[in-house]
């Protein structure tokens, strides 16, 4: 292995930020020997495609076991009510880089060739030009080409979503096909950047294709659980009476509204289907919980790494998922997008210095776009002021802060998928408010406290409608700070 050239920051307002910021203080953190420390931590970045924040053994899950990233939650902390601003790979990831919105960064659909522009430089950027050793190891998926990315002193992707098996890779502008099991390839390699790394602080962020269709384990885990482990969701028997129209329309005509609508009409409930943990859904939705072993063996290696190096008290490890998954809840067999918790909630967990109190679960609600404002404080380095994301250390810390009670979520309309309109909404602690802004449809209201598997719609409850006025409000203050000046994105 390699390493690419350092590749210059080209952003005016990166070097503009830079020059006015600069590299801030970096505060004393605890060693494991008692005494204190002032370098600046180093950083891994760990993200897993369409991986939903309950299918880890440590929040609970009835079946999966992932024993490594369990180990992030003991040593640190999980935070229980992690979210995305858009529940969609590229903007999803965007999100994570840059600390924006969709609206601001530019990137709001997959396969648009867009990605962050100049007006919001991505962490890697900042923290290179701060003097960090970085790497890229993993899926990028944004614009279609797998050609290194500037940021990055090592870079290792492919294009768009990958194969699982002989996946043919870029390394820092060198294709080449590599024999064996992505997950397994991806973490070999980021394994091999840890190793070559001296007294400069590092910045990895290791992105897997695992938990992406097509849902291949590896060969080891094939048979790892079992049909009957499968549970009924909540919310399976979903019939979606009393919800907008286009959703039954989307299930019975498909995403693409390929099929055409019933001699009747849409009718205003669908049936359900008896629960066959046997069904050849289910058995993808076995595959897709099987894909996850391997990235749990991963993170062990890496976590181990650290350790062996002796740098584990100096590293802040984030584990995440790029965005939630349905398997079955809502009529919904397999996909995200929609504004539903199991869309949009994600796991995050954290470990390393500055997190205090090991082992606690953190309540309150955290974004995606709080990772890269994060990892800046934590480095010394200022924060760009189009950030909208907030740091993520007074939590780490287990400081009482003051915290954002409710958070806009965008969905984007692709041209490729007519039966999912746009979708706004805005959750709150209590509340979930959704709409369509560019079809005539019926809105939603969902009182989670009550209600936590969104069932029954609470829009048109005439006792509701001091709770809908309110949180349509909310959705007129939130949208606006999402955006650039103008509302214009600022991808390139």
């Amino acid at each position: 292995m390699r390493y690419g050239p350092r590749r210059k920051v080209r952003m005016v307002i990166l070097v503009a930020g830079l020059l006015l910021g600069g590299v801030g203080p970096v505060l004393p953190h605890a060693r494991a020997d008692g005494g204190t420390r002032t370098e600046r931590p180093n950083f891994v970045f760990i993200l897993v495609d369409d991986m939903r924040w309950d299918v880890m053994s440590c929040a609970g899950h009835t079946f999966v076991r992932t024993p490594n990233i369990d180990r992030i939650a003991a040593s640190g902390v999980r935070f229980a009510n992690a979210f995305v601003t858009t529940s969609l790979c590229s903007p999803s990831r965007a999100s994570f880089l840059t600390g924006t919105h969709p609206d601001t960064h530019g990137v709001r659909w997959n396969g648009k060739k867009v990605e962050p522009g100049p007006a919001t430089p991505t962490f890697p950027q900042l923290l290179q030009a701060a003097g960090y050793q970085t790497g890229y190891v993993g899926k990028w998926h944004m614009a279609a080409d797998s050609n290194p990315r500037p940021g990055f002193d090592y870079w290792l992707s492919f294009e768009l979503q990958g194969e699982y098996i002989d996946p043919e890779l870029n390394e820092n502008g060198r294709v080449f096909v590599k024999k064996g099991y992505m997950t397994d390839i991806l973490t070999d390699y980021a394994l091999e950047f840890l190793k070559k790394q001296g007294d400069q602080p590092f910045c990895l962020y290791l992105s897997h294709k695992a938990m992406h269709a097509d849902f291949i384990p590896a060969e080891r885990h094939k048979d790892l659980y079992a049909p009957s482990d499968l549970i009924e969701p909540p919310s399976y028997r979903d019939d979606l009476s009393g919800k907008p129209r286009w959703q039954r329309e989307r299930v019975l005509r498909g995403g693409r509204l390929q099929r055409p609508a019933p001699p009747g009409g849409i009718p205003d409930a669908l049936p359900v289907a008896d629960w066959d943990p046997h069904s050849v859904i289910n058995q993808r939705r076995l595959d897709w919980h099987r894909t996850l072993a391997a990235v749990d063996e991963g993170v062990g290696a890496v976590l181990d790494l650290l350790a062996a190096r002796g740098w584990a008290d100096n590293t802040v490890v984030i584990f995440a998922g790029d965005n939630g998954f349905f398997l079955g809840e809502h009529h919904d067999l397999s996909d995200k997008r929609l504004a539903y918790e199991e869309s949009i909630r994600v796991p995050l967990l954290a470990c390393g210095p500055g997190v205090e109190a090991p082992g606690r679960v953190v309540p309150e609600m955290v974004l995606n776009i709080d990772v890269a404002p994060t990892l800046l404080e934590l480095a010394g380095v200022a924060v760009p002021p189009v950030m909208q994301g907030r740091s993520l250390r007074p939590l780490f810390a287990g400081e009482r802060a003051e915290w954002r009670k409710s958070f806009f979520y965008k969905y984007f309309k692709e041209d490729w998928l007519p039966g999912v309109p746009t979708i706004e909404a805005v959750r709150t602690e209590q509340f979930k408010y959704i709409r369509s802004p560019e079809i005539d449809d019926i809105e939603e209201l969902y009182d989670l406290k009550r209600d936590p598997f969104e069932m029954r719609n609470l829009a048109r409850d005439p006792s509701a409608q001091d709770v809908l006025a309110r949180m349509r409000a909310e959705m007129e203050r939130l949208r606006p700070q999402t955006q650039l000046p103008g509302g214009a994105g600022a991808g390139t």
